[in-house]
C-alpha cells in the first residue's frame, strides 16, 4: 500500500513508526513530517488543510490508504473529500469530528443519549457567563467551545479565576474556538485517556493511557498540551473500561449514526474516574498526543491492520493484541513553554541513542538545518520507552533523556507517578 500520514507532531512520528514496520506499507508519505519522520519516510509540502489539494496529492502519487493525524484537517472536512474521492481514509467527517470541535455539541450529544458526564451552561456573552459563575460558585471548569489545540481550559478553583478564565476566552486568547464558552461543573477524581476505533457502528478498544498536562512536577503549573503519558493506565480497571464503553462510547456511537452522521475513525474518550465509575471530559477525534505515543510503541506493526479495518469497516473481524508490557513518554519541551519560547536553538545527542520497538526519541517539533536538529515548537522531543514494569520503562526513558544536550529545553522529571 502506499499510504499518506497527514500531520507534523510527535502523533504522526508515532503513527508512522508503526505503520513502517507493517510488510503492507511499501511506501511512505507524511504531509508536511519533521526531521523525525523524514528518516523513516518521505514528507511532503502539503496545505493539509486544503480538501481539494489533499486529494489531487493523493492522486498524483497514487495513495491508497489516508491516515489524517490532527483535529483541524479534521474539522476542515479533509476525511470527507477523501473519502468521496474514493480513497480509503481513517479519520472522522468533518460533521462527527464536531465530538472535539464544539464542546457544546458534545454535551448536547450526552444529553441526548444520557452518557454521564459534569453538569454544563454554554454562553455566547461574557457577562451572562460572569453572571451564572458568581450565581454558581467555585471551583468551576471555563472551556472554550472550539478547537484550541489542547489548550483552552481553565480550571476555576476560585470565583476569581473562573471570571478571569472568562475575560481571557472572549478576550480572543483562543481565537475563534472563543466565540462560546461551556462552563462545566469540576469533577473530582483520576483522569486517564481510552481509546476505541469505530467503523460508524462497532467499537474496538485498542488501549489505555494517562496524560500529565500541568507544565511541572506534581501535577503544577499551567495546562499544556501534555508533558508526558503513560500505557495502560491502571485507574481504568477492565471493569471500568466495559461500563464506560456499555454507558458513554457506545450510546455516543449510536446516536452519531442516528443523527446521519457515523463516527468513524478513533474516539479519545477523556474520563474522570472516581469510586468506581467514569464520566466524560471530553472527546478527541484523533489519538491525544502524547498518548498516541506510548500506544504506539505497544502496539507496533499491528496498528495499520487496525487502522485499515477501522476504515473498511470491519472492526468486527479484528482486535488488538497487547503485550503485558508497559510504555512511558516524557516531552522535552522548549524553556518558557506554554508561554512564549524561543526557536531555534540546536538539539544534540540524538544520533547515540536507541531506535527500536523499546526505545525511540519521537520528534514533535523539530526541522533539519545545516546538519543540525533544531527546535522549532514548544513540545519538540517525545522520549519514549518500553518495559515490563512501569518502573523499568520510566527509568529507561529518563535515561535517554538525560543523554540529551540541549540546555534550551526541559521536561517533567515525574511522568507515570500517579501509577508508581
Amino acid at each position: 500500500m502506499n499510504i499518506l500520514i497527514l500531520g507534523s507532531g510527535g502523533r504522526e512520528h508515532a503513527l508512522a513508526w508503526a505503520v513502517k514496520q507493517n510488510p503492507k506499507c511499501d511506501r511512505l508519505i507524511v504531509a508536511p513530517g519533521n526531521a523525525g519522520i523524514a528518516a523513516i519516510a518521505e514528507c511532503a509540502s502539503l496545505d493539509i488543510l486544503n480538501p481539494a489539494l489533499v486529494v489531487r496529492f493523493c492522486e498524483e502519487n497514487t495513495i491508497d490508504f489516508v491516515i489524517v493525524g490532527p483535529e483541524a484537517p479534521l474539522a476542515a472536512g479533509v476525511a470527507d473529500a477523501t473519502r468521496a474521492a474514493g480513497i480509503l481514509t481513517f479519520g472522522p467527517s468533518a460533521a462527527a469530528a464536531q465530538l472535539e470541535a464544539s464542546k457544546g455539541f458534545t454535551k448536547a450529544i450526552c444529553d441526548a443519549c444520557n452518557a454521564p458526564t459534569a453538569g454544563y451552561a454554554r454562553f455566547s456573552e461574557a457577562e451572562a457567563a460572569k453572571d451564572y459563575i458568581r450565581a454558581t460558585g467555585a471551583p468551576l471548569v471555563v472551556k472554550a467551545d472550539g478547537l484550541a489545540a489542547g489548550k483552552g481550559v481553565i480550571m476555576g478553583m476560585t470565583e476569581a479565576e473562573a471570571l478571569a478564565g472568562i475575560d481571557e476566552i472572549f478576550g480572543g486568547a483562543f481565537g475563534s474556538a472563543g466565540a462560546e464558552v461551556v462552563i462545566e461543573e469540576f469533577m473530582e477524581g483520576e483522569e486517564a485517556s481510552f481509546f476505541i476505533l469505530s467503523d460508524g457502528e462497532t467499537a474496538l478498544p485498542i488501549g489505555t493511557a494517562q496524560d500529565h498536562k500541568r507544565v511541572g512536577d506534581g501535577d503544577t503549573g499551567p495546562n499544556t498540551g501534555g508533558m508526558g503519558a503513560y500505557s495502560p493506565a491502571p485507574v481504568l480497571t477492565d471493569a471500568i473500561a466495559q461500563a464506560a464503553l456499555d454507558e458513554i462510547v457506545l450510546p455516543t456511537i449510536r446516536e452519531m449514526a442516528r443523527r446521519g452522521t457515523p463516527y468513524e475513525g478513533v474516539l479519545y474518550a477523556g474520563l474522570m474516574i472516581k469510586d468506581g465509575r467514569a464520566r466524560l471530559v471530553e472527546y478527541n477525534c484523533r489519538f491525544g498526543d502524547p498518548e498516541c505515543q506510548v500506544l504506539m510503541m505497544r502496539l507496533g506493526a499491528q496498528a495499520l491492520d487496525l487502522l485499515q479495518a477501522c476504515a473498511e469497516k470491519r472492526l468486527g473481524e479484528v482486535k488488538a493484541a497487547w503485550a503485558e508490557d508497559h510504555a512511558v513518554t516524557v516531552v522535552m519541551a522548549a524553556q518558557g513553554y506554554p508561554g512564549a519560547y524561543a526557536k531555534g536553538s540546536v538539539i544534540r545527542g540524538l544520533d547515540g541513542l536507541p531506535e527500536d520497538s523499546r526505545n525511540m526519541v519521537f520528534h514533535a517539533g523539530t526541522a533539519a538545518q545545516d546538519g543540525a536538529i533544531i527546535a522549532t515548537g514548544g513540545r519538540v522531543l517525545n522520549v519514549t520507552a518500553r518495559g515490563d514494569t512501569l518502573a523499568e520503562a520510566q527509568a529507561r526513558a529518563y535515561a535517554m533523556v538525560d543523554q540529551i544536550d540541549w540546555p534550551e529545553g526541559f521536561c517533567r522529571r515525574d511522568i507515570g507517578w500517579r501509577a508508581l
